[in-house]
């Protein structure tokens, strides 16, 4: 997954893929626990709101959707559903894997999309 290509200094991709693994656990958790938000941009991006760096680990708002999508609970599934209802528009996949992203929770968007 390209999320585990994003390697630290030393360190091997098995070693990134764990990290990666644990990050998602901790997003998924949050957003369950709805102390992260998710919003959903005009074009279908997605960013999420409130992630700390430290339990981001460098993962970007693509890959932890990639992740939850695949892999995370049905809490967390439920969290980028409510964030489509609101914005009236689903997440476009297509805008997703294009690298279109957020650095300021969704004022503004950046990338090819």
């Amino acid at each position: 997954m390209p999320c585990n290509t994003r390697l630290k200094p030393r360190q091997t991709l098995d070693q990134r893929a764990v990290e990666v693994r644990a990050a998602a656990q901790r997003i998924d958790k949050l957003l369950a626990a709805r102390q992260v938000t998710v919003k959903v941009g005009a074009q279908g991006a997605v960013t999420f709101i409130g992630i700390s760096d430290s339990d981001r680990d460098g993962l970007t708002d693509a890959c932890i959707y990639r992740r939850i999508m695949a892999s995370g609970s049905a809490a967390a599934r439920q969290a980028i559903t409510r964030a489509e209802q609101m914005a009236g528009r689903g997440v476009d996949r297509a805008v997703v894997a294009r690298g279109v992203h957020s650095h300021d929770g969704g004022t503004t968007w950046h990338g090819r999309g």
